[in-house]
């Protein structure tokens, strides 16, 4: 089944998790949210991703993004891992992550999602969940989605920096160039005129010279 689209309304469910039983729109409420799957509990990448995200949940919190985790084994299972993950970040070594993680040990969700990844297979020969990271709005739209394989961790840096791009594009009339940090030059939008730019951004917007001679490459500084 095809994978969500961007702009898509990613689907309400039900399902039970390490924080108990959720319904997944209600969970979120008006915040932004990550929802990232794992091909399952107790494997070494896995174990390295939750850390991280674990260690960064401050981050997120200060962005009022909400997190969930999703792997394919039981609650009890997710339990046990978290003890290994925690203790993989030299913290104490508790049942309890900065979130939740959904069980989906039949893969319903995996499907639904489009979350599997056919190229790995477990000992059953069944296809593993991809490591996917699904970015929603607070109108639980999908606004970024990214889809590793199984055997490729991800980088969390780069998950912290695209929404801090998606959040502050949401609220202004720019955009980010490559590479681009928080705190750095944003651009002007090729819809935006030269009239509505000088209007928008008052501190200034600065143009390169391009052999084309076409003034589309408009620099301002980031909005506050």
């Amino acid at each position: 089944m095809p994978g969500l689209l961007l702009g898509d309304i990613v689907p309400d469910f039900q399902a039970d998790t390490t924080i108990g039983n959720i319904k997944f729109h209600e969970f979120l409420g008006d915040s932004w949210g990550i929802l990232f799957s794992h091909p399952r509990d107790y494997t070494p990448v896995c174990t390295t991703e939750l850390g991280r995200a674990a260690k960064l949940a401050p981050e997120f919190k200060k962005r009022g993004v909400k997190m969930i985790a999703l792997s394919i084994d039981s609650v009890p299972d997710h339990l046990g891992w978290c003890k290994d993950i925690n203790s993989y970040n030299s913290d104490e070594p508790t049942e309890t992550l900065p979130f939740p993680i959904i069980a989906d040990p039949k893969r319903d969700l995996a499907v639904k999602l489009g979350m599997l990844d056919p190229d790995e297979k477990d000992n059953d020969g069944m296809p593993v969940t991809a490591r996917c990271v699904f970015i929603i709005g607070p109108d639980k739209k999908m606004k970024l989605s990214f889809l590793y394989p199984a055997t490729t961790g991800r980088n969390f840096d780069e998950i912290l920096r695209v929404i801090d791009s998606l959040q502050l594009t949401a609220k202004h009339s720019v955009a980010t160039p490559v590479d681009w940090k928080s705190g750095d030059r944003v651009m002007v939008p090729p819809n935006v005129s030269e009239e509505q730019a000088s209007k928008l951004f008052t501190c200034g917007v600065v143009t390169k010279d391009l052999p084309s001679g076409k003034n589309y490459l408009r620099y301002t500084e980031q909005p506050k």
